[in-house]
């Protein structure tokens, strides 16, 4: 049985970008993959690198987003140059569309308190209905404005991950499609990851298999209390060039299609559609840009989002298990650059960046007080 210094569970965004990062550092890295069955998000991740917003009630998590932003265009160039596959990354800057004055009074409150937070770090701007016209010409005269933040762009997922995946084998991964894992356990100083009719051994772990990690985290002294949420959303014909820039929920390709989205559904492991959100996702679209009324919608789809209790990432070391680690997150997009390029380096040994110290699993436990 061959033995690899690290083998990632999960060949999705997170697993890959981690993968990477490791194998562009020159560690002997496998990947074990349970393939396309598995609830991939990425196949309806949405695309956007975003910042804005993020964090209210954990500031950290918007400055290790400002950090993946930043890194962004260097992970761009690094794929390219090794794959030749386009991440499509642009970052002209992002806006969230509000519809009143109260909705523009609130997020100007949500955001000043945040750029408070993170000392001066995050930055926005506040965009009156005339302002964002110049921005986007067919804005809908029911948008009352939006905030504007540089940070904000976008990519597209599924060449992220070919790129991601592309990357890590010029680097000399390897990469092992099949069956789901069921087993991780330590044996002396490595780890011996099992599924169906194949067993693999490494020196240290990294658990990114999604939803899967509920399951195979506790097998190595983590907890990793994930839930599914589904997103649904439509794409439409290509078109003529209407958004220069993403919004919250609607953005153009670099193919000329304009996705529309941003559903949070609460349905177990249903990756379906329904008729009635796909229609409220559309009639919000419309009122945003009148020119989408009468363009043809070509793709639905619904994904599943892997989600901790509080939404923020999950990252932790084992204690009991060491050379175990276990990464969740649900913007395998926005921080693919961070996990290439800090994260990774962190599992190989360098220090804990500094803003997802906060990030692990104590922090779902509820201590009960009894009263006196």
């Amino acid at each position: 049985m061959k033995t690899y210094d690290f083998a990632v569970v999960g060949g999705g965004l997170v697993g890959s970008a981690i993968a990477y990062g490791l194998a562009k550092a020159g560690h002997r890295v496998a990947v074990l993959d349970e393939g396309d069955v598995a609830y991939r998000a990425s196949r309806g991740n949405f695309g956007l690198v975003w910042v804005q917003g993020k964090g209210l009630e954990m500031p950290s998590y918007s400055q290790w987003s400002m950090s993946s932003a930043s890194l962004w265009p260097s992970l761009s160039e690094e794929l390219w140059d090794l794959t030749d596959v386009a991440t499509q990354h642009q970052a002209p800057g992002g806006v969230h569309l509000c519809y009143s004055q109260r909705e523009m009074d609130l997020r100007q409150a949500d955001l000043t308190s945040l750029a408070k937070a993170t000392g001066g770090q995050f930055d926005f701007a506040m965009l009156d209905h005339q302002q964002l016209r110049e921005m986007i010409p067919e804005i809908g005269e029911s948008v009352a404005g939006a905030s504007w933040s540089r940070w904000d762009g976008h990519a597209n997922p599924l060449y992220l991950l070919r790129g991601l995946h592309a990357g890590f084998l010029r680097c000399g991964g390897t990469f092992l499609p099949g069956s789901k894992v069921h087993r991780v356990h330590q044996r002396g100083d490595s780890f011996v990851i099992e599924r169906e009719g194949e067993r693999v051994q490494a020196e240290r772990v990294v658990l990114a298999a999604g939803l899967g990690n509920r399951l195979l985290a506790p097998q190595v002294g983590l907890h990793a209390p994930l839930v599914p949420n589904r997103g649904e959303i439509l794409v439409t014909e290509r078109m003529r060039p209407l958004l220069n820039l993403p919004t919250t929920y609607l953005r153009q390709t670099g193919e000329g299609s304009i996705l529309m989205g941003d559903s949070h559904e609460d349905v177990g492991f249903d990756e379906g559609t329904e008729t009635p959100v796909l229609s409220h996702i559309a009639q919000r679209a419309v009122r945003a840009l009148p020119a989408l009324a009468n363009t043809r919608i070509v793709r639905t789809w619904g994904a599943l989002r892997v989600m901790t209790p509080d939404g923020y990432p999950l990252y932790q070391a084992s204690l009991s298990h060491p050379g175990a680690f276990v990464a969740c997150c649900h913007s395998g997009v926005t921080l693919a650059a961070a996990h290439a390029k800090r994260l990774a380096p962190w599992i190989a040994g360098d220090s804990l960046p500094s803003e997802i110290a906060p990030f692990t699993a104590e922090r779902f436990d509820v201590q009960t007080v009894i009263p006196a």
